[in-house]
């Protein structure tokens, strides 16, 4: 391993507190009886956010946002870039799977790929769907993670 990290403060605060440089569980159960890749968490949420994306209208801009103050105790307005609904359900799958990996349960390669699974789980879902329409139905449009913009239509998915 690196000189910078055998020598780091994370590392000796680890060593000091635990006895080894192991990050430990944040529960006191220990680690969950179940395989840690991919994040099912994040799986669900890449999925649940991409239905949610086909169904919406990504560029939606959400009006009037807020953000907490530093220390939590108001609301303050948003005054960065605008935040959009497809931008802010991207951002809500993400973190709910990374609370598992500050959790400790999970790695981040658990998370993104947990993420891209969710996602084509549900753009398969959407295909099937799109076979089932007795009207005319000129597809789902839709951005997926990465920002690849997708039509799901006539039972296919194009890229």
């Amino acid at each position: 391993l690196p000189n910078e990290l055998i020598n780091s403060e994370a590392v000796s605060a680890l060593l000091s507190a635990h006895g080894n440089a192991l990050l430990p569980m944040a529960y006191p159960e220990g680690c969950p009886p179940h395989p840690a890749y991919p994040s099912g968490h994040a799986t669900a949420s890449g999925a649940c956010a991409t239905v949610l994306k086909a169904f919406s209208n990504e560029s939606f801009v959400i009006p009037s946002p807020v953000r907490s103050n530093d220390d939590g105790t108001a609301l303050l307005p948003w005054t960065g870039a605008d935040l959009t609904l497809g931008n802010e359900l991207d951002k809500l799958a993400a973190n709910i799977g990374l609370g598992r990996d500050t959790a400790g349960v999970h790695w981040r390669s658990d998370i993104y790929q947990g993420l891209l699974l969710g996602e084509q789980v549900a753009l398969a879902m959407l295909a099937d769907e799109t076979r089932n329409y007795n009207e005319d139905f000129g597809g789902f449009e839709l951005t997926m993670f990465d920002g690849t913009p997708v039509l799901v239509a006539d039972g296919e998915v194009y890229v």
